[in-house]
């Protein structure tokens, strides 16, 4: 049977229990079709790079699955009638993972990031809304005073105006009868 992994965003307003249950449910759907949930992990509440149906937070829930076609299109189908959950993605895979998923490999670990909230707040010190708190290097026109303007770099001498066209010459007058 092909393997396949889905991972689930549940709401985040339902409490881990309801999300468990969720879980089980959506497990019974794939062994009442033929298949087997290999591994099931739940990744806690995350947060939402942007907002799901007024939701900034969500549940997450991975399922390493291996069932026949047939079992995951009515797993997606229940998902899609299911109100609690936000969103779901399912996936074919060669193989699945062995182990923990690097999502809770990396759970404990920092990421990088400041904590804190807006302005660095965590401690340290952080500078004000729009400053990153590391400082601003130094300045080289001498910032204290005393500044010296630096001479002006004179232009080019503009290209010379060309020669004006010669003006035309005046038309010969017109004979008049007894001039000959």
């Amino acid at each position: 049977m092909p393997l396949y992994e889905s991972v689930v965003i549940a709401r985040q307003d339902i409490s881990a229990t309801q999300v468990d249950t969720l879980a089980d449910e959506l497990t019974k759907i794939i062994e009442e079709n033929g298949g087997s949930v290999a591994k099931r992990e739940h990744w806690g509440l995350r947060s939402l790079t942007f907002r799901i149906k007024k939701n900034r937070k969500g549940h997450y829930v991975l399922f390493n699955v291996d069932a026949p076609a047939a079992a995951v299109s009515e797993f997606e189908r229940r998902m899609r009638l299911n109100e609690d959950v936000l969103r779901y993605l399912t996936i074919r895979v060669d193989e699945h993972e062995e182990g923990q998923s690097s999502i809770l490999t990396n759970k404990g670990r920092p990421t990088g990031r400041r904590e804190g909230g807006p302005g660095g707040g965590g401690g340290g010190g952080g500078g004000g809304r729009f400053e990153s708190g590391r400082g601003r290097p130094p300045r080289d026109d001498n910032a204290g005073g005393n500044r010296t303007v630096p001479a002006p770099v004179p232009l080019a001498a503009p290209a010379p105006a060309p020669a004006p066209a010669p003006a035309p010459a005046p038309a010969p007058a017109p004979a008049k009868e007894g001039d000959s």
